[in-house]
């Protein structure tokens, strides 16, 4: 059955908004007046369903330039809340409905709403939720339908929140450990280029009518003064146009594996890449193990989570060899860019028959030593950017002081 927002007037004039269930939006109408209230606007949550309604009805998932209902962490504190629900052996249609009744925002009552009403239509869950793509992924999607075909849905739900939960947690350390430096970087650019661009030269008309050579220092800062005024501008023209040029090249897929896989070789950046991307396939193809999802439908959906398009061949390969009858530890083994933990692990879980829990593991330990890694490389850059932030300003300011200490000796 379909949903509606509406919007009517009570008997006191106070304007009622909310979301109801109907055949149609007559129906709708037909059962606010049969409340007492006056409908001033009927508007389908979904399309399909408006036969006549005053909105739109193009559903959700149509608009444009909006962003998301749930955001990454919204979603996983929504699952989370799902999950106790129905652990605590409510009827999925019973807490849909809880959490659409305690739902903050519009847009997300709007949202488990049409999920409720596809529900109590007699859709299954995961189908309900395939039906809006924009906010829940394939991955997402294949989880929960695996818990309602097992009849696990309260524990696949809660595994599921665990592991946006841990997902969201990795990335947040991440950024924090890159916040810092970023910080550091870009204000000693700035005074680097205010000092080039407008001090050194202030400074520099102050010799101008002096006839005596100037210190090589001094010279230099005052040549690349002159080429940031004169040329600056085209610097950061090319610079931008590079951005722009390499984000286009980005979409071409053979650039873009290629592309990631260079960067899987860069010294430091590249091992938390592959641990990163390794932590993310562990954990999906662990989740998705565990819910009973088959192995290779759960490569398949593991590969896609991969931002590295590199390592996703590479898990695309390992899903072909796994197809033909390979092990999955050997299999993995066989592509050198997923750590040798990861395939460790995968052997163990194989002999031992417990693949989901030993896969989990491997993605623990994978997330721990790239959260590890990256505070050691933060730790390290924090100091040496100030060291390196400090001695650029120090050449600047004896590029200034040095004429001057040589007037003072000439005086004297």
């Amino acid at each position: 059955m379909p949903a509606y927002t509406f919007e009517a007037l009570d008997a006191q004039g106070l304007t009622r908004k909310g979301v109801m269930e109907a055949d149609s939006a007559k129906s709708a109408r037909n059962l606010l007046r049969g409340q007492a209230l006056v409908p001033l606007q009927v508007t389908a949550v979904q399309g399909g369903g408006a036969d006549g309604a005053t909105g739109s009805g193009q559903g959700l998932n149509t608009v444009l330039f909006s962003s998301k209902v749930f955001s990454n962490t919204q979603l996983a504190v929504w699952t989370r809340q799902l999950a106790g629900l129905v652990s605590a052996g409510l009827p999925l249609e019973r807490a849909l409905t809880a959490l659409t009744d305690e739902a903050q925002d519009e847009r997300q009552r709007n949202l488990v709403a049409a999920l409720r009403a596809e529900v109590n239509g007699g859709a299954p869950f995961g189908k309900a939720l395939g039906q809006h793509p924009r906010e829940f992924s394939d991955i997402y999607c294949a989880v929960i339908g695996a818990g309602e075909h097992s009849g696990n849905l309260g524990l696949v739900l809660e595994r599921l929140a665990d592991d946006l939960e841990e997902r969201q947690e990795l990335k947040a350390k991440l950024v924090g450990a890159a916040l810092y430096p970023a910080i550091v970087t870009l204000i000693a650019m700035a005074i680097v280029l205010f000092l080039v661009s407008y001090v050194v030269p202030q400074v520099a008309t102050v010799f101008a009518s002096s006839k005596r050579s100037l210190p090589f220092l001094t010279v230099a800062m005052l040549a690349i003064s002159s080429f940031v005024r004169s040329y600056g501008w085209l610097v950061l023209l090319a610079l931008v146009l590079a951005a722009f040029s390499l984000r286009y090249a980005l979409r071409v897929e053979k650039f873009r594996e290629k592309f990631d896989a260079a960067w899987l070789n860069l010294p430091l950046v590249g091992r938390l890449a592959r641990g990163y991307n390794a932590a993310r396939f562990s954990g999906t193809l662990a989740m998705l193990a565990a819910a009973g999802v088959p192995i290779l439908k759960a490569l398949q959906a593991a590969a896609m989570t991969l931002n590295n398009r590199a390592m996703r061949a590479d898990a695309l390969d390992a899903l072909v060899l796994v197809r033909e009858g390979a092990p999955l530890a050997s299999a993995l083994a066989q592509k050198k860019r997923f750590p040798g933990l990861l395939s460790m692990f995968a052997r163990l879980g194989e002999q031992t028959g417990q693949l989901p829990t030993m896969l989990q593991r491997a993605a623990t330990q994978l997330s721990t030593e790239v959260q590890r890694r990256a505070m050691q490389l933060a730790t390290i850059l924090e100091p040496l950017l100030i060291v390196v932030m400090g001695m650029m300003v120090m050449l600047i300011v004896l590029a200034v002081l040095l004429p001057i200490i040589q007037l003072n000796q000439l005086v004297k």
